[in-house]
């Protein structure tokens, strides 16, 4: 007999759990239903895990941070404070990392260095649970909602809940260039001052990739903003872009129109599946994490059959090792949850072989995933500094800490290598420079 435990009676305002607003965060503002046994086995794994680790600890009633494994180096362990350690581990022992996330957006735990706790659990991920539970795993893990599948309904919705909150939003934390996607900086580490700067080069790369230059047919499939479309146009370039996100196309219109390249550029709301026509020349930048496993054959088929002969595809991609692309693409995660449902990362392998099937060749191929880490720590910093113009935007405590932990959650990826980003070129298969 399984004995299910009530949530516990203590007082929510400890955490900061009674300021979640139940309707619009239902999950978070209660804590799950889950076994004796699964939050004890919880538990125990977590502890163990952080006792090993270069992680410090600090839970109610001790004066004394707990420290973890020693450093190679002076720098101080990250410290992870667990104000509510019962629901915690409640949570994980119920969902796993997905718990993990809502515990922080429920202020059950914090740190004054996120992303290096985060960092720290990322450079660790395969040795958080010993080796005879690690086939247990998948007790913890959730499979995906059919609903968050990128059919063309799919998509549509997908991309309002992540593009379509508000270009307020982010605005907020974004340059002025309002490019949301890995800069490419000059140096490292970088100031926010060297960030439109450092998204301009990006751009260029991608259009050098795909040589786009005076009379050049430019297809982008994934608009954001606008930046690279109005940057392609004043080479001379004729573009068409398309996006399924309103909130984007509306804004990316008018940053057209005020550049002066409206004659060169046409925004269209469309699904790069209904795209027509032939181009000299095809970008996406970090569209192919929003399409999901299922639809890759259409994509790159999409890629291969709108590009002309003897034309380029510039892709840039954020990237994971390919077995845990693998783990991922049967799981549900915090981040599909909360922040982009029906995603999935590519692994390289992957980016090959689909590319392969769909008739196409990757001619050349850049990483620098060090770069996306100094875009998101920038992107954080500009979005804790501008809390307060968020909040007056209508966007709760509860989502700027879901998002602060986004964005940590991403910035440490990126450190720990656990993901890279790449710029690539595809060339249609068969003879022809490299």
């Amino acid at each position: 007999m399984t004995l299910t435990l009530p949530p516990p009676p203590h007082d929510r305002s400890r955490t900061g759990r009674h300021l979640v607003d139940a309707a619009a965060w239902p999950d978070v503002a209660r804590l799950p239903r889950a076994s004796a046994l699964r939050t004890a086995v919880a538990r125990r794994i977590v502890e163990r895990a952080l006792a090993r680790l270069p992680l410090r600890v600090r839970t109610p009633g001790r004066a004394a941070v707990v420290p973890g494994q020693p450093r190679a180096t002076a720098a101080p362990a990250p410290v992870l404070v667990l104000h509510d350690p019962a629901a915690f581990h409640r949570r994980i022992g119920a969902d796993g990392l997905i718990g993990f996330g809502e515990s922080y957006m429920a202020g059950e735990w914090d740190s004054d260095d996120l992303v290096g706790v985060l960092t720290v659990l990322a450079l660790h991920v395969d040795e958080l649970a010993p080796p005879a539970l690690r086939r247990l795993r998948r007790a913890w893990n959730h499979r995906r909602p059919a609903s968050d599948l990128n059919t063309p309904g799919g998509a549509r919705r997908n991309v309002r809940r992540h593009y379509d909150l508000s270009n307020e939003l982010f605005a907020a934390f974004l340059d002025p260039t309002l490019t949301y996607s890995s800069a490419v900086f000059d140096s490292l580490p970088a100031d926010a001052a060297d960030l439109p700067a450092a998204q301009h080069r990006k751009i260029d790369r991608l259009l050098d990739l795909c040589g786009t230059g005076p009379g050049t047919g430019l297809l982008e499939i994934g608009t954001g903003w606008g930046e690279l479309a109005v940057r392609a146009a004043r080479r001379g370039a004729r573009v068409r872009t398309v996006t399924l996100s309103r909130e984007q196309r509306d804004l990316a219109l008018r940053r057209v129109a005020d550049a002066g390249v409206a004659d060169r550029v046409r925004v269209e709301l469309c699904d790069y599946r209904r795209i027509d026509g032939v181009y000299d020349a095809v970008v996406s930048v970090e569209m192919i994490e929003a399409v999901g496993a299922a639809y890759w054959p259409a994509y790159f088929g999409a890629l291969r059959s709108l590009l002309a002969p003897g034309g380029r595809v510039a892709l840039q991609a954020i990237t994971m090792p390919h077995a845990r692309m693998l783990n991922t693409a049967r799981t549900h995660t915090w981040i599909s949850k909360y922040v982009f449902p029906g995603g999935l990362i590519p692994s390289r392998e992957a980016l090959v072989r689909e590319s392969a099937l769909a008739g196409l060749r990757i001619v050349q191929d850049r990483g620098y995933g060090d770069h996306y880490a100094e875009t998101l720590r920038l992107w954080r910093e500009g979005f804790l500094r501008e809390s307060a113009a968020v909040a007056a935007l209508g966007f709760d405590r509860t989502f700027r800490r879901m998002w602060e932990f986004y964005l940590a959650y991403s910035e440490a990826g990126f450190r720990s290598r656990y993901l890279d980003v790449r710029q690539l070129a595809l060339a249609h298969t068969g003879p022809g420079p490299a």
